[in-house]
């Protein structure tokens, strides 16, 4: 079995596409994926820019993830790259991960919309979220951002944040370290220490690590 850790960037549809809306609310304008083999070593990458079919890229998108409308103008359609990104997979011998839900509601939602025959039921049940996972490992009620993640586990961010290769990168590389219990216990030791409790530590997570409060989904 290999693994298989992807990452989306999206573009939202304009509020006046009412229509369009009732079935997507986002586009897929960057694919970046990481595939790795049965003992989660990195063996693979995937990376494209995908043209949306009904928005320009609005200018906040652009800020966000330095995608523009000039990256995207020569770019293939979603349909066109999924098919792609599926042939790279090569099998159905696989798990699909991704940091939080959005990236898997993502692709159910607009397979189901643009490429109806793709059976993106059976793709979803073999897809794990990763950053519920880190946070139940942890200890962690709240959703950790990728870029804490990574900060947490002493480690640099690779990388440009918002950068589909990247963000996927960087979540493989969370994703290998959680294989060994006893790596992962001694990596976040710290931090699951200043999870305990606060009346069993003289200071709180959010005296000794302020960064880590700023949780929100990435």
């Amino acid at each position: 079995m290999i693994h298989i850790v992807i990452d989306l960037e999206m573009n939202p549809i304009v509020r006046s596409m009412k229509e369009v809306r009732k079935f997507i609310i986002d586009e897929v304008i960057e694919f970046g994926a990481v595939k790795l083999d049965e003992n989660y070593q990195p063996i693979d990458d995937f990376q494209c820019y995908v043209k949306p079919q009904f928005c320009e890229i609005n200018k906040h998108i652009t800020k966000l993830t330095g995608i523009t409308n000039e990256m995207v103008a020569d770019k293939k359609n979603f349909a066109e790259e999924f098919k792609n990104f599926f042939a790279w997979i090569g099998t159905w011998d696989m798990m699909l991960y991704s940091w939080s839900p959005s990236d898997i509601k993502q692709l159910r939602s607009e397979c189901s919309y643009k490429l109806p025959e793709f059976d993106s039921e059976r793709m979803e049940q073999q897809w794990i979220d990763i950053q519920k996972e880190f946070d139940d490992k942890i200890g962690l009620h709240s959703n950790l951002a990728l870029k804490h993640a990574v900060g947490a586990m002493n480690r640099n961010f690779e990388g440009t944040q918002h950068t589909a290769l990247a963000d996927a990168a960087n979540t493989a590389a969370i994703l290998t370290l959680m294989q060994d219990d006893e790596a992962f216990q001694k990596t976040m030791q710290p931090v699951i220490d200043l999870l305990k409790p606060k009346e069993e530590l003289s200071h709180s997570i959010g005296d000794l690590y302020p960064e880590l409060m700023n949780f929100k989904c990435d």
